[in-house]
């Protein structure tokens, strides 16, 4: 499977989840500062056992293709939502299983980590969303500060709207890996589910994303680069 059909097929996940929602009234803030007429919540994904049985199975397909065996030894779930898929994934794969908390809790080398020590290990961080990476940098400097070997991110959802997060990543010596992101909800077939004048003020919001944003009160520039 092609990774096109994987993100095909996570974008019907995302459909048949009602996790793209649609506001051209009230726009949504994103947790990166952004405004933006659409907001995908992933973590709708959790709650049903086949829609998170198919997204686990097409993460576990995308990283055998994209990874060699053995190159990965752990993977680590990113606080909060990044947790379930990162089990799930490791449970598919046979690796260990870490998780890295937003902010470190107590002290000591490990404080940003738990599940075990992942000194030595070639860790894949796992979350369920990327928007600017600015999170991915906080989780990796944790792997890294307690001895993790981190160079790949895996996202269920790229909000690729805004650019930037690429970059700040692999200035990170971090590659983002992506299961879907906004051309494969476009191209899906659950996208012509999509109210016209939804489809529309997608297509205006993506076609400038920072202009949008700066006229509906979110963010109005790329953060300065570390």
């Amino acid at each position: 499977m092609s990774a096109n059909e994987i993100g095909r097929e996570v974008a019907e996940l995302l459909f048949k989840a009602g996790a793209i929602h649609v506001s051209r009234q009230q726009p949504f803030i994103l947790a990166a500062g952004w405004a933006s007429p659409v907001y995908v919540d992933v973590r709708l994904l959790l709650g049903d056992p086949d829609l998170r049985q198919a997204v686990s199975d097409l993460a576990a397909r995308y990283a055998t293709a994209a990874f060699a065996s053995g190159s990965l030894e752990a993977i680590a779930g990113a606080e909060t939502a990044g947790i379930p898929f990162a089990a799930w994934l490791a449970d598919r794969l046979a690796l260990k299983l870490r998780y890295v908390r937003k902010r470190p809790l107590g002290i000591g080398r490990n404080a940003q980590v738990e599940g075990g020590p992942v000194e030595g290990l070639r860790v894949l961080l796992m979350d369920d969303l990327t928007t600017d990476g600015g999170s991915k940098l906080n989780f990796a400097r944790g792997l890294r500060a307690a001895g993790a070997e981190v160079e790949h991110v895996l996202t269920i959802f790229y909000h690729d709207a805004f650019p930037g997060a690429g970059e700040r990543l692999k200035e990170a010596g971090l590659r983002l890996h992506a299961l879907a992101n906004w051309g494969d909800v476009l191209r899906a077939e659950g996208g012509g589910g999509l109210a016209p004048e939804d489809r529309a003020e997608i297509e205006r919001f993506l076609a400038d994303p920072v202009a949008w944003s700066t006229r509906h009160g979110g963010r109005t520039r790329l953060a300065p680069r570390s």
